[in-house]
Formats: structure tokens, sequence, C-alpha cells
């Protein structure tokens, strides 16, 4: 029988007695624009970049909290979705002593962060037909297992995850389970964001890098009991979100109705991008796709990756990946874009 949840007991101990550095912003962030700001040895002449960001980022977290349906309590908001990764390994793994569970093929920066952060990696590898092995994940859990990840919709396959596979972990297992939804905007399967008070070692990270548009600013996002979140914060750089991307990304958010409307763009020319696929004679198979991209196994990957560079065209070659021999990744393009790229591979010998 599973054990309740501590959350104490997954967090590395330096950090449970570590106090957080405190900035000049976190000290005083009342009546700013009333006050004569002496205390942050800040250049004292208006820029509009003179001062430091909000180390908090709360008028963000607030704009977020209106299209996310999350409160900004559970939020952390990282340099990209990468940061937050990080802190995730820095906050409850023992370097050298302590292990994560991976499930490829998935996203590669899961492993680089368990190798920089000196973390073992079990790789338990999908099923074939890209879903979690729940019975091999468990086995390969032990009392040093601290970070499941589970990316979903899935990198590079596209597949989503079933819900029955992802309550059965998120139910048995002791430690963090992470669901990376990157693509969750292209997916019309509910984000577990809204289950957060149900499961309290539940992690969600999302980004604006791809529905959004905004992969240039480095934004990502994680959803997290508040307790785990205040964790996060304790160890996070005081001023990971610069000035400029908190202004960005709220203007982009006012804009949410351009935004909705390239995502069903976006799923349109995926849609017929999938209808040309399935009738090329060199494509061997076509992965359902939830995101803004589709994988396919073709005859040789080498081969038509060259053939589609010869004609200016780059799409990713995963063949290298556990389970996707001969594969290519083609991203979703403009409508122009796809048309082109269909032309072309239509044409290829």
């Amino acid at each position: 029988m599973k054990t309740p949840f501590n959350l104490k007991n997954l967090i590395r101990p330096n950090i449970l007695e570590l106090k957080p550095y405190s900035s000049a912003r976190d000290e005083f962030n009342q009546g700013q624009e009333t006050m004569m700001f002496l205390d942050a040895n800040e250049n004292p002449f208006d820029t509009g970049l003179n001062r430091y960001p909000d180390p908090q980022q709360r008028i963000l977290k607030k704009e977020i909290e209106k299209h996310k349906g999350v409160s900004e309590n559970n939020m952390l908001l990282g340099n990209g979705s990468d940061e937050v990764l990080d802190l995730l390994f820095r906050a409850f793994c023992r370097p050298g002593k302590d292990n994560i569970i991976t499930l490829p093929p998935t996203y590669g920066m899961y492993g680089v962060l368990a190798a920089i952060n000196d973390i073992e990696n079990r790789k338990v590898l999908l099923t074939k037909d890209f879903q979690p092995d729940v019975p091999s994940i468990l086995q390969q859990v032990d009392a040093k297992s601290k970070l499941l990840f589970l990316c979903s919709p899935n990198n590079p396959t596209g597949t989503v995850f079933s819900e029955t596979a992802i309550t059965q972990l998120v139910t048995s297992f002791n430690g963090l389970v992470i669901i990376d939804e990157a693509y969750i905007d292209f997916s019309e399967t509910e984000s577990w964001s809204k289950k957060l008070n149900q499961y309290p070692n539940l992690v969600i990270t999302q980004t604006l890098s791809k529905a959004y548009g905004l992969a240039g600013i480095r934004l990502g996002i994680c959803y997290a009991s508040e307790e785990i979140i205040t964790v996060l914060n304790s160890i996070k750089p005081p001023y990971n979100i610069n000035t400029l991307t908190q202004e960005k990304v709220i203007s982009q958010l006012q804009n949410i109705k351009k935004i909705k409307t390239e995502i069903n763009l976006i799923t349109k020319e995926k849609n017929t991008l999938l209808k040309v696929l399935v009738e090329l004679n060199f494509v061997i198979k076509v992965i359902p796709s939830e995101t803004n991209f589709i994988l396919c196994e073709v005859d040789n990957a080498n081969k038509r990756y060259d053939q589609l560079i010869e004609e200016g065209i780059v799409v990713r070659n995963r063949s290298k990946e556990p389970l996707c021999n001969n594969t290519l990744r083609f991203t979703i393009g403009t409508p122009e874009e796809n048309k082109r790229l269909i032309a072309i591979l239509k044409n290829l010998k």
C-alpha cells in the first residue's frame, strides 16, 4: 500500500535548511508609482529598463491565471520550461544518490538535466503504441525515485497518454509526477492542471514557445501545489524573467483571439498534410498527433531527409530515438509553406 505523500521526504536536506536570497524587490514591492527607490543600486535615470523586474511577475501571473484558470499561487515562471525542469532536479534530487524515470522516446532534456545534476536516469520504453508501460515503470521505482517525467502530448510522437495510465502512475508513485504539456494547446485533451487539488505530487509544465508563438522570449510555466511552488521559489534566481519578456507576454495574452485563430489554422493544415502523407508510397506509417507536428515512418529516413534539404526544407530525422527507426518529424508551417512541402513530397522518387 502506498504511504501518504509527504513533500518534505522528497526535498533535499540542504534545500530544507536553505535561507532563500531576498532581493530588494522582494523586500519592498508596494506603492511603486509614488516611492523613491534608492534600495537596489539601480541606475536612477529612466530608460524604461533601468529598474529590476518584479521577481514574482505578479501582473503577468494574473494575466496567465485569467487564461489558464490556475491560481497564481500555484504558478512558477521560468526562463523556458528547461529552467523549471532544472529547478525540480535541484530541489528534489540528491546528486549521486537519487534517480528519475523517463519514458523514451521523449523530450531529450530530461536525460541531459539528469546527467548535469548527476542523477541516475532509469529509462522505461513506451509500448509499441507509444503509451506508458505502467507495470514496467512501477518495477523500476525504489525509495530513491524522486521524479517521473510524462510528456503528454508526447514529443517526438505527438501522442497523448491515456488518462487511466497517468492516473495509475500519479496514485502509485510516491515521488513527483511531472506532466510536460508543451503541446497541450493543440490537443483536445484537458490539461491535468485542472486536477492539482486531487494529487499533491502532481506537477504540470507548459510553455509559450509553441501555440503562443513566443519561442524567442523563453517563458515556461510550472503549475503545482503551493507547497511545491514555495520550494521552487526558494531556489530560483531572483530576477529570472526579464522586463521585456513580461511585457511581451502580457501583450500577446491580451490578443488571445489571434492565438486561437492561429491554433485552428495550424490544426487545419496538419490535417491537410496528414491526408497527403498517408497516400505517399514511401510513407509506411503515420502516427496520430495532437500537436503541431506529425511523426511518420518512411522507407529510408536519411534519403528522404537529404532530398528535402536539397529542396530547401528542413525537417527532423528522429531515427536515432528508441522505437522511431526511419522516422521524420514534420512541424506544421504556414499554409504557403505547407503547400510547397506537399508539392515536393508528391514529387519525391
